[in-house]
């Protein structure tokens, strides 16, 4: 089967199996979980899209930006008017049901992922040419000016916050906004500019020495890693129908960030395990109230301690399937390659016995 097909084949049954647990499992004239186990879940898949997101530019390209969740304003906040003022319409004009609502999203997504994707390449074009701390202070700056211009803006609810959103809590599109966005990050580190993205962390001098338009890289990256983020912002805004300047402050950025030292920078399985992990583990300390933060500080600090590099840092989970997979392709190789051998040492064989018994050759023939 040709790679594309293969591909397409497992993408179809992907969304099946999505559609199929948002309608049994999710379905609240039909949920098989407690409205509480179905939030965290929620909660865990958007944290995913928000960390993986931040592992492209701070693990694969290891710039240190510590302003995600001003990139997650940016398209949380321009989603939520684009749905206010036009999604509902169109919503109301498709039948108000499913079908409306669905389009109104699949709209209001990408236009939130642009908006922030134009956010991050203004901030990234001027500061990527800084490095460490000095990328670390704009980024963070750039949060936290976001944050102001949003208590600003009366338009977009100010100060008091961003009410009347429309509420789309599914399953379904939290879960295949974080597939798209493992797939895109994947695909991407896998590629050529992945290649550069790393050559720019392990050296960005070296780098440079050999070619490498390292400024250039960095801004895409940083693009695609804010445009993620916007996404992100997207499904939140539609997650509770309210959107608060405070929720996007620096200790957002934070929280996500530790998602991705915790899982382990430069592992996209990592990120998920963090995201995960950072999402149930407040909720599961509930019982403790009076000492829940301090049981979450004395946890990571130990994990810190006894794996620097994070739960997954410097492992490769699926070396071992890639491996096989090598392998097998080496084999199915050798066994055409062998092939070809006896296929050509046949043919020598056949042409030298025509040549033996050749009468043209001068020897004639030997026979009496």
């Amino acid at each position: 089967m040709p790679r594309y097909a293969r591909n397409l084949v497992v993408a179809l049954l992907l969304l099946a199996v999505l559609y199929a647990l948002d309608y049994f499992v999710f379905d609240p004239g039909r949920r098989m979980i407690s409205p509480y186990v179905a939030r965290i879940i929620m909660l865990a898949g958007i944290n995913i899209t928000l960390a993986v997101s931040l592992n492209l530019i701070n693990g694969f390209t290891g710039q240190f930006s510590i302003g995600h969740a001003g990139f997650m304003a940016v398209g949380a906040y321009s989603s939520a008017y684009f749905s206010i003022n036009q999604g509902a319409r169109l919503a109301a004009g498709l039948g108000d049901g499913l079908l409306g609502w669905a389009a109104a999203l699949l709209l209001a997504t990408p236009l939130g992922a642009l908006v922030a994707g134009a956010a991050g390449f203004l901030v990234g074009v001027p500061s990527l040419r800084l490095k460490g701390d000095y990328l670390a202070i704009v980024t963070l700056g750039f949060g936290q000016i976001i944050v102001v211009f949003l208590n600003n803006i009366e338009a977009i609810g100010g100060a008091r916050g961003y009410s009347g959103i429309p509420i789309v809590k599914s399953f379904f599109w939290i879960a295949l906004v974080a597939v798209l966005t493992i797939v895109v990050v994947h695909n991407l580190v896998h590629s050529a500019i992945g290649r550069a993205l790393v050559s720019i962390r392990e050296d960005e001098l070296a780098s440079e020495a050999m070619g490498v338009n390292t400024t250039r890289y960095k801004v895409m990256a940083f693009v695609i890693s804010s445009a993620l983020a916007g996404a992100g912002g997207v499904l939140l805004a539609h997650f509770d129908g309210y959107l608060n300047p405070k929720s996007f402050e620096f200790i957002k950025s934070f929280e996500i960030l530790i998602m991705i030292i915790l899982g382990g920078l430069g592992s996209i399985v990592g990120s998920v395990l963090g995201a995960v992990v950072l999402t149930v583990l407040p909720e599961a300390l509930r019982e403790f109230a009076q000492y829940r933060m301090v049981i979450y500080s004395v946890l990571l600090i130990v994990l810190m301690i006894t794996r620097p590099n994070g739960l997954l840092g410097g492992l490769d989970p699926f070396k071992g399937w890639r491996a096989r997979d090598r392998a097998k392709t080496r084999t199915e190789a050798e066994e055409i390659t062998a092939e070809d051998t006896r296929d050509n040492d046949s043919v020598d064989k056949a042409t030298l016995g025509e040549r033996a018994g050749d009468t043209s050759l001068g020897e004639g023939d030997t026979r009496r």
